[in-house]
């Protein structure tokens, strides 16, 4: 058979099967996989936060940084300070088909004080409350994880599960920080007795 022959057997074939309605087959790069999503946690210190979730299976990055203010690029200082609305978060960039939303909330609770209102730790003041930022569709399974933990804790949390919010990205000292001053990180971690005081709440699930 002539290539002539072929490609009008071919083109014939194409017609008859679009004339059936039968979708084509999609070329292999045309194929699609579901896109990276994010997830915004507020717990407290944001160098503590950004590490509970780095180096996690299927998170793509974690970015330490501020949430929940009205004060466009607030600065450090400007958060501490007070007066900004901001709160220390991390926001979590993750494959979800390698680790889900709810799989990250769950996580999320083990690393916090969730019936402090006020901080976590000693971390305390505006800056340093706790809560979930959930988009929409993520809202139902924030509040489904938050009430298993408290049914898990017989205690009712302060932390909120709130509408998403404009983030932004802290300085670049402050990324990474765990990994890249491990020993003033420690000095702070201890110094605030994070592992003791997760650990007399959670329990061996605790996350310091």
């Amino acid at each position: 058979m002539s290539n002539r022959t072929t490609l009008a057997a071919l083109a014939s074939l194409t017609i008859g099967v679009l004339a059936l309605g039968a979708p084509l087959p999609r070329p292999a790069e045309a194929q699609t996989t579901p896109a990276l999503q994010t997830a915004i946690f507020a717990g407290g210190c944001f160098w503590s936060e950004e590490k509970a979730f780095d180096d996690l299976p299927g998170v793509r990055s974690a970015v330490s940084g501020f949430v929940g203010g009205h004060t466009a690029n607030p600065t450090y200082e400007q958060v501490v300070r007070g007066g900004t609305g901001h709160m220390e978060a991390v926001q979590v960039t993750f494959d979800p088909q390698v680790v889900s939303y709810r799989a990250l909330v769950d996580r999320y609770w083990r690393t916090i004080d969730p019936t402090d209102p006020n901080g976590q730790f000693c971390d305390q003041g505006p800056s340093y409350r706790a809560a979930v930022f959930a988009t929409g569709a993520q809202r139902a399974d924030a509040v489904a994880s938050r009430d298993t933990a408290m049914r898990i804790l017989r205690k009712s949390f302060t932390t909120p599960v709130v509408g998403v919010q404009r983030f932004w990205p802290a300085g670049a000292e402050h990324q990474d920080y765990a990994k890249r001053h491990a020993a003033s990180y420690q000095a702070y971690r201890v110094g605030c007795r994070r592992p003791e005081r997760l650990r007399a709440i959670w329990g061996d699930a605790a996350i310091s």
